[in-house]
Parts: C-alpha cells; structure tokens; sequence
C-alpha cells in the first residue's frame, strides 16, 4: 500500500457509510461507559462492576475524552448537593441555557479544577496506581493516541472522526443533558429542582434523557419509570448483570396500593417516605381529574390565562400542583372563589412538609401522616 492510498483509505478502506457507522459505535460506547460506569457506578454508587469491566471503561473513556474519574463524580456530586443554586457548576436557570448548551465543557472544566470540590465531593472514586501514573499525570495522552489510530484505520478522514468523538460528549452529556434537561420537557415527579425529562425513549444519551427521573430517585441505577419508557443504559446494567459482571444495589421503589387498610400504620408510613415522588405525583393528577370541571371556567383563572384552551388550563394546574414550591407562589387566581381548590393546595403542601420535618421520630411522622388522613377524609372533599 503506497503512502497515498493509506491517507486515502487507511488500513480498513473503509466506505463513507462504513465509516459513519464506525463512528456511531464508538461514540454509543461512550456513552454507555458515561452512563453505566461514570454517573451510575461511581456518582451515585447505584450498582458494583466488575473490575474488568470497571478498568476497560476507564480506559475507554480516557482514550476518547480524557476525563477522569474522580473530577467528573465531584463535579456531579456537587450539581446534585447545589443544584439550581449559584454553586450549581452548570445549571441554566442561574447561568443560562445557551451558555450551558454551547459552554457546558468550559463550565465543566472550570469546576474540575476548584480543589474544594474535588476534596469534598470526589471520595470513594480510584486512586490506583493507573489514576496516579496514566490517567491523571497523562490526561492528554489517550486523546492523542485515538487521533493516531483513527487516520491509521481512516485515513485522512480519521481527523474528523475524531473531531466527532472529542465533540461528542461535551455537546451531548455536558450541554444536551445538563442544560436542556433542566429546562425543557415533561415532569414525572416534583423534586426541588427544575430537571425534566427529554424524551421517553433513552437511547441516544444512554437512558439520561430521563433526567427527571434521575432527579427524583438520584441513586437508582434504572433510570425509566413509567412504562412507556425506555433505558437503554439499564438494558446493559441488564445483561452485564446476567454475566456477573455487574451487581445492582439500588432502584427506584415500585409503589404497591393496598385497599383494604383504613389507618395508616408503620409500614404505611415507610411506603409513603419512600415513594413520596410517586405519591405526589398521584395525588396532582388525581385532584386535577376531579377539579377539571372547575378549571374549564374563565372567572377561576387570571386574566391572563383566559386565552388557554381547556387542556392548556388542566395542564397548567396540573404543573402548580406538581411543584415543591407552593408557597412561593401567588395562586389565589386560581381557586378564588372555589374552596375546594384551595383546600387541595393546602393539603398537598401539608402531605409534603410531613417528610420534610427531618428531626421528627417516626412516631411522630405517622402520627402527623393519621392526622393528615383523618382531615382529609373530614374535608368534604372526595379528592382528598
């Protein structure tokens, strides 16, 4: 092979679709290293790898994206702990959406370098002898040696695809997923924060486009919910799983509704802290289907929300109703005039501070959850 030929062609003489699909592949790769090793195995410890498996997609994710284990999980650790605030590293409702979309490496970058973080939030990640000796005093390194086995495969059209792959991270899990998923899309559960999910089916960002199910059950290693989607993160946990290579710690709860009790006892008190996203959750479509009748007419609203249509309305309800905030916010146009939405609201406000109160024993929670039953049922309002 003449050296024109190889920067033509490269060794394997690829196809122009040959190559496109070599590139989805590899990118796909790393994304499941991302997901399944970085986010699930060493940030939320939600599952155990193998070693072997563990060792290969560090070295995977070193080779295509330098990054290393312990800044990626502090970083992370410390979106989650600060997260919406002014400490969050890369939240787009205080830096921004556009910023973090088209800037989200440098912001990662900035904050992988802030000491502080990395003591606080970087524990239990590696600290073998390859973090000390390769990973971490060489992180250029494997980004090069991929540049080099992409044109000696490639060819001269190797550059861009390893252009594509250096590109592919920073824009999809460091501005698609960190920015759009806490701006855009549908909500599931009401935890603190304005994370969302993207899209029911998560396949090409490994199963994160489920974000706000991440958010509500951070150290679950599955990361679908509702039975319409789909992780295709969790289908590889899945099979590493069948092979003994992976041991699953955590996922989220499954809620079970049990009929035939009509006083909360211990166990009740246990399922509802555990699956309080999922309670809540019910309880917002569950009092919006019974007071939709009353959001179909004008005078309930402000107005400037006449203009909706009817199911603008019951969804506009529904998200007031889903938020953690109802406190914060001004809603007396909604329910004046019908006491029974404005009972529903105090309701769900009282059911969720019942959780909150962290420094109650759980006798003193399951009496405050019997009393919140027993108003409910006193309330007059068959909702509740």
């Amino acid at each position: 092979m003449s050296l024109l030929e190889f920067l033509s062609h490269g060794l394997l003489r690829y196809s122009w679709w040959q190559i496109l699909l070599a590139v989805l592949i590899s990118t796909h790769v790393t994304i499941v290293c991302m997901t399944v090793y970085l986010h699930r195995c060493q940030a939320h410890r939600s599952l155990e790898l193998h070693l072997t498996v563990s060792h290969t997609f560090r070295f995977w994710l070193w080779m295509t994206t330098g990054i290393g284990t312990g800044p990626w999980t502090a970083v992370h650790r410390k979106h989650h702990a600060r997260c919406e605030t002014d400490e969050d590293p890369h939240s787009p409702q205080t830096r921004g959406i556009w910023k973090v979309i088209f800037e989200g490496s440098e912001l990662y970058t900035a904050e992988a370098r802030n000491e502080e973080t990395l003591r606080k939030f970087s524990h239990g990640t590696p600290t073998d002898w390859m973090k000390r000796n390769v990973y971490a005093r060489y992180p250029n390194l494997g980004i090069s040696l991929l540049m080099v086995i992409d044109v000696a495969l490639f060819g001269i059209v190797g550059v861009s695809v390893w252009a594509v792959q250096m590109i592919w991270i920073p824009f999809w899990a460091g501005g698609v997923v960190n920015g759009c998923a806490h701006f855009w899309g549908y909500r599931n559960f009401g935890p603190a924060d304005k994370s969302t999910n993207l899209f029911p089916l998560g396949i090409l960002i490994g199963g994160e486009e489920l974000h706000n199910n991440h958010h509500a059950y951070a150290t679950s290693a599955k990361l679908s919910n509702k039975w319409y989607e789909f992780d295709i993160g969790w289908m590889y946990i899945c099979i590493l799983s069948s092979l003994g290579l992976a041991r699953v710690k955590r996922v989220a709860p499954t809620l079970h509704l049990v009929k035939a009790k009509s006083v909360p006892d211990n166990a009740t008190l246990e399922a509802v802290l555990s699956n309080r996203h999922e309670v809540m959750a019910r309880y917002a479509r569950l009092v919006s289907r019974a007071c939709r009748h009353e959001l179909v007419k004008g005078e309930r609203l402000h107005p400037h929300e006449k203009h909706l249509a009817r199911r603008e309305k019951r969804q506009f309800f529904r998200e007031q109703l889903s938020r953690n905030d109802l406190q914060q916010l001004a809603l007396p146009e909604i329910y004046a005039g019908d006491p029974k939405l404005r009972i529903c609201l105090e309701f769900r406000t009282d059911l969720s501070s019942i959780w909150e109160r962290s420094n109650a024993s759980p006798e003193q929670l399951l009496v405050q959850l019997q009393d919140w039953c027993r108003r409910a049922e006193q309330s007059g309002v068959m909702a509740l």
